[in-house]
């Protein structure tokens, strides 16, 4: 096998710092071999320019003009568990995010041809066109300054789940099939619950992710789990008391029209202008129940908070979020929602310089090992720069 030879871009001190990341991440792996290519595809995948593919990152890497291939063999055919690794990168990035939470976002790869596992053919709303792509929900461990990787899953349609032979070829497990990605996120994040992330941290998801509300916000509720969820304004919501009695109808409404006729205002601060002036918008919130809700535990019904964001000289708020946490101040809830931008700033950063848009293989466990590797670069960058920002400030 090729032997590696160290990157000639990377100045001493990161490289020593990326030396003692990758044994840390993947010192687990059984076979010296396998723990060498790990290390340099990390190595490849943050110095190479332009896309990551193979034979860029075994250049980038400083490994022989041949590595490649062994490159490739590693992501691709080599039998190895991505989970811990992914366990390790989730207590690295909870020792450095002050009240993280969880948060979900969503990533679309297209593609050509139909052999890479996963795609298919599927309308992108933030395009407005139909993509062959491959969509991946990621989880994400997000304080109030920074969103960081920690999980993926793959979206499997029906056409890839019922066709044996095609699942077969692409080395997908019995297990895959048994949940929707977004439900296996939720497995993830209480799987990857340390002593730094309680196992009730919130979970901030917004309409980016696709995700049927009511049946997220019911898989929480059962986890024991806090959440905050945007909805449509058409969402059905029924207020929990009307307030006044009579000016909301009975039953389910839409949340547009609920918080019109019996929200709550609240002044909420958003800083200050250029002038220096403090700029305040007004929140408006409602107890509301969500269909199918269910009973709780003391046989009254499951009440949610409902709020939304009028931002001054807009008429209307654009976005309407579902919270458990109906017994926390709404000055203390709403950044929350902040969380969500932030991952979506995480993800366009990860496409954009981490190679997350750059798998081009075929395989479900290649898929995963190489977003596995790509979370790790990520993670490794916010490390250095925590160092060097240490160093500076010494």
């Amino acid at each position: 096998m090729p032997a590696l030879a160290p990157a000639p871009t990377l100045a001493a001190p990161c490289a020593d710092l990326l030396t003692s990341f990758a044994s840390n991440v993947f010192g687990y792996l059984p076979r010296s071999d396998q723990r060498r290519w790990a290390s340099a595809y990390l190595r490849g995948l943050l110095t190479a320019q332009g896309k990551k593919t193979i034979r860029q990152i075994a250049r980038a890497s400083g490994a022989p003009e041949a590595a490649h291939q062994a490159l490739q063999q590693f992501i691709s055919a080599s039998p190895w568990d991505w989970t811990t690794a992914r366990e390790l990168l989730a207590q690295e990035a909870a020792a450095r995010l002050p009240g993280p939470v969880w948060a979900m976002g969503l990533t679309v790869i297209e593609k050509r041809g139909d052999h890479s596992v996963g795609v298919h053919r599927r309308v992108v709303p933030e395009s407005g066109r139909t993509l062959n792509c491959q969509v991946a929900i990621g989880l994400f461990l997000a304080s109030d300054s920074r969103s960081i990787p920690v999980d993926w899953q793959l979206l499997l349609p029906d056409g890839w789940l019922a066709d044996e032979p095609r699942r077969s070829r692409a080395r997908i497990p019995g297990w895959a099939a048994e949940q929707p990605a977004w439900a296996r996120a939720l497995d993830s994040a209480d799987r990857l619950s340390t002593p730094w992330i309680s196992r009730r941290t919130t979970l901030v998801a917004d309409l980016c992710v696709g995700v049927d509300p009511v049946r997220l916000a019911a898989q929480l509720t059962a986890r024991g789990r806090d959440f905050l969820i945007e909805v449509r304004p058409s969402q059905r919501v029924a207020a929990h008391r009307a307030r006044p009695a009579g000016v909301v109808p009975e039953g389910f409404v839409e949340a547009q029209q609920l918080l019109r006729l019996a929200g709550l205002r609240h002044p909420h601060p958003l800083g200050s202008d250029h002038s220096g002036h403090g700029r305040r918008a007004a929140v408006r919130s409602s107890l509301v129940r969500l269909p199918g809700g269910g009973p709780t535990s003391h046989g009254g019904q499951r009440v949610h908070r409902l709020f939304a964001e009028f931002l001054p000289m807009r008429p209307r708020p654009h976005r309407y979020w579902i919270t458990s946490l109906v017994d926390h101040r709404i000055a203390d809830v709403v950044p929350l929602t902040h969380r969500a931008a932030l991952t979506h700033g995480a993800i366009r950063t990860l496409e954009n310089d981490y190679g997350l848009l750059d798998f081009e293989g075929r395989s479900f466990p290649g898929w995963h090992h190489h977003m596995t590797l790509a979370t790790a670069a990520y993670v490794y960058d916010h490390l250095r720069h925590d160092a060097l920002d240490h160093q500076a400030a010494a």
